[in-house]
């Protein structure tokens, strides 16, 4: 009966402690991917679907050579945690840009991807 117990409340105590496996995933994004814009858009913004930390996210915009046009490494919104963002210092070109994103979640995961708009 003890062992029975002991078993139970250790499989409580790890259930209680057990970490939240979710990873930071793009939920939405303006301009949107793949989006056809028909101008410069001043900003790059992306929501995650969990706050993701500051020190250790990114956001970049290249041209189609691969040249940076954002202003930086992008910076967490100081009121939405879930919303990387970052500035298109000029008018941007004709053409298709990609944004490269890198987050780390709260939970420490590390995820990243990218994806492509285009001004018209």
């Amino acid at each position: 009966m003890r062992l029975l117990a002991l078993v139970a409340a250790l499989a409580l105590a790890c259930a209680a402690a057990a970490p939240a496996w979710a990873h930071a995933f793009p939920d939405n994004s303006l301009p949107h991917v793949g989006a056809i814009v028909d101008s410069s858009p001043p900003q790059v913004k992306v929501w995650f679907n969990g706050e993701i930390e500051p020190v250790f996210s990114t956001l970049i915009v290249t041209n189609a050579v691969g040249g940076a046009v954002s202003r930086g490494k992008g910076k967490v919104d100081a009121a939405d945690q879930a919303l990387l963002e970052t500035d298109i210092p000029e008018t941007l070109a004709p053409g298709q840009y990609t944004v490269h994103w890198s987050v780390i979640a709260h939970d420490g995961h590390h995820t990243e991807g990218h994806f492509t708009f285009t001004v018209k």
